[in-house]
Formats: structure tokens, sequence, C-alpha cells
């Protein structure tokens, strides 16, 4: 698995537990000026980064990548969440499966503010961890999503 792959993986993982467990950044209004949520970030990173298996240590380029995909999602939420929500017709944004709408907001902000990564990448990459973490119509609700989005 290349090292970009695996960033936007641990990245969707941390989105997840941001939301899941409404711990930090993005909805919490106490957290909503930027250092509150750049420090609210630190911890909920520094705590997943803890908790990889000795094992599984994780290289630098991902740790750098994952921190800048969970980063920019974060700071341009509400942006990501309103193109989302423009592409998706019949679908609101809250009755999407979490990682569904979480890996949405990757590569939606990849599409958008990562110009180094062609288009074509984040999307093919979107559906293979749609494949991998969602549910067996993920892949395809996504690519749906994010063909609208990448055509804009």
């Amino acid at each position: 698995m290349g090292s970009r792959r695996k960033a936007r993986e641990c990245a969707l993982q941390v989105l997840y537990d941001i939301e899941f467990n409404r711990t930090a950044a993005g909805r919490n209004p106490e957290l909503a000026d930027k250092p509150s949520v750049d420090a609210a970030l630190d911890l909920v990173l520094e705590d997943y980064w803890a908790c990889v298996p000795e094992d599984g240590l994780v290289e630098d380029e991902v740790k750098v990548f994952t921190e800048r995909l969970v980063r920019g999602v974060i700071h341009r939420l509400d942006e990501i969440d309103r193109i989302i929500q423009r592409a998706s017709t019949n679908w609101k944004l809250e009755r999407m499966a979490l990682v569904d709408r979480n890996i949405l907001r990757l590569a939606t902000f990849e599409l958008r503010h990562v110009a180094e990564i062609p288009p074509k990448v984040s999307l093919n990459e979107a559906i293979e961890i749609a494949k991998r973490y969602g549910s067996e119509d993920s892949s395809a609700f996504i690519n749906g999503i994010l063909d609208k989005i990448s055509s804009e």
C-alpha cells in the first residue's frame, strides 16, 4: 500500500473518530476559533498516533499527509459540506453513512485544495477506500457524487 493511501485511511479514521465522538473540531461551538481547533486537532492526532501498534510504525510522510488532510477538511468543513450537498441530489449530508460522508470530505478537499494530486487519482483513491471501509453500495454512491464535484 502506498504512503498516500495509508495517509488517506488514517485521515478517514481520525475524521470518523472526531465526528463519532463529537469531541473536537468542527462541531463543538467552544472550539470555533482557529487556535482552539488547532489545539483540539493536536490532541486528537496525538491520541491517534499513540494508538498505532508498535509493529505498525507509521512513516513521517504518512503522518504529514494525514495531518494535512485532517486539518484541511476540518478548517474548510462548511465549504466542503456545501459542495457535497450541492452535488448529492436527494441525499442530505446528515443521512449519509458516517464513513461515506468522511470519504467524500477527504476527496473533496483533495479535489479543491491539493493541486499536486491529479483529480482522477483522488477519485480512484476515494472509491478504493470506500470499497474497503464502506458498505456494498458506498463506492458507487461516492463515485457518483465525486464525479459531479470534479466536473464543476
